[in-house]
């Protein structure tokens, strides 16, 4: 049986220590890192198509169909071991925690187990030396299991600790859900309410958090999706909003599609505990919460915590959308900023409604708003949105470390090396 839950970690950030490589792999790594960073994208996706050949049911059950076929994931894929591989020969005797970090959250709030690492390293092995070739020799192949060792068992003992926090076994942070209720926020967007099947407390979490959503679809297969919540610690009925994408060909849209057509009041859901490193870290500093579209879901959810806790120092509301119909939780945001002692809310829409400012009209501009110093920004939203946001407070002498991210899907930021990363 799972133990008591751990207390939950305040930062929920690990730092594992120093992570070295062997100095004879270190040299190899170094050596051989450009042809593999080069050929990673190939790697990659040779690697996920005999994994899927071998391993039918992970497409079908743990890997999301429509970023496997949009290439997304691989990228993600290949973007980490790049990283990973340069920060051990680049910074040795550091540990890349930010990468650890998102990878691991996102992982144990999948249910991965430290028994499908070994099943990951054979089919990535097998890629590896398959496009390389005669340069794959054993030296070569050696350190970069060596590479992968280091970082599957740094994933891991972070993902032990996840699970342990939440007191659940390691890979079962399942349970069942009930809707209890169901509100159309936009013609896109709908909000599930949600609590126990079981009767039995929920669990802790912090605003910003995300949970797994798993869905069985009419094929037979159980596709996961996240979906932050926008309820404050504590709640006992949570929410969490799901905008429906795109229901064209192919597979994307299809569990927002299911949720959005099948799942009433009554029904119930298939729900991982809550995962994310993207948090508020406690103390009363100044903020700066900019969400477009549906990123506005964590952000309310930190409001909910600001109003809570009666935060005293300026907080400033940042959100871009379309037009204000396609608003989703608007009023939320509205009230809830009106509560905080020194809140302002700048609202942009591409497709304004009325009597609407022409300097609130198109993109998120920045010069016109005062960013306090010491602010700490959260993003979340498209990339272009939040690269254009993350561009325009570096300009204002914010520093990088103070900018925060939420991705709705594979982290392609994170592992980036010219300073866009987290």
């Amino acid at each position: 049986m799972p133990g008591s839950p751990l207390p939950l970690n305040a930062n929920l950030r690990y730092q594992l220590g120093p992570l070295m490589l062997s100095q004879k792999s270190a040299e190899t790594v170094r050596a051989t890192l450009p042809a593999v960073g080069e050929a990673i994208g190939t790697i990659t996706e040779l690697f996920y198509r005999k994994l899927f050949e071998a391993h039918p049911e992970l497409l079908r059950n743990l890997f999301n169909r429509a970023h496997q076929a949009a290439g997304t994931q691989r990228q993600a894929l290949a973007g980490a071991i790049a990283a990973f591989a340069t920060a051990l020969v680049e910074r040795p005797g550091t540990s890349p925690d930010a990468l650890l970090n998102r990878i691991a959250h996102k992982h144990a709030s999948l249910g991965v187990s430290p028994a499908q690492y070994p099943v990951v390293h054979r089919h990535l092995s097998a890629a590896i030396v398959e496009v390389l070739g005669g340069a794959a020799t054993e030296e070569v192949t050696a350190a970069w299991d060596e590479v992968y060792w280091l970082m599957a068992n740094a994933l891991i003992e972070i993902e032990r600790r996840l699970y342990a926090e939440r007191g659940v076994l390691v890979g079962g942070s399942w349970r069942r859900w009930r809707v209890v209720e169901r509100v159309r926020e936009t013609a896109d967007v709908v909000t599930f309410r949600i609590q126990p099947a079981d009767g039995r407390p929920a669990p802790a979490f912090r605003a910003g958090q995300y949970v797994s959503v798993r869905v069985e679809l009419a094929d037979g297969a159980r596709q996961i999706r996240q979906y932050s919540l926008t309820n404050g610690p504590g709640a006992t009925v949570w929410s969490f909003s799901v905008k429906r994408e795109d229901t064209g060909l192919g597979p994307a849209g299809e569990v927002s599609g299911r949720l959005h057509d099948h799942v009433h009041a009554g029904d119930e859901l298939t729900v991982s505990a809550p995962c994310g490193d993207v948090v508020l870290d406690g103390t009363d500093t100044p903020l700066l919460l900019a969400s477009a579209g549906i990123g506005c879901t964590p952000m309310v959810a930190m409001l909910e915590e600001l109003t809570a806790t009666g935060h005293r120092a300026p907080v400033i509301a940042v959100h871009a959308d379309r037009s204000p119909a396609d608003h989703a939780l608007r009023a939320d945001q509205e009230r809830l900023v009106t509560k905080l002692a020194r809140g302002t809310a700048h609202t942009w829409y591409e497709r304004p409604e009325g009597d609407w400012p022409v300097e609130r009209t198109g993109r998120v501009d920045l010069s016109g708003i005062e960013v306090p110093d010491g602010v700490q920004a959260y993003l979340c939203g498209p990339m272009p949105f939040m690269r254009s946001v993350r561009i325009q407070l570096l300009e204002r002498g914010v520093h990088p470390s103070a900018i925060h991210y939420e991705v709705f899907g594979p982290d392609l930021w994170l592992t980036r090396d010219d300073g866009e990363g987290h």
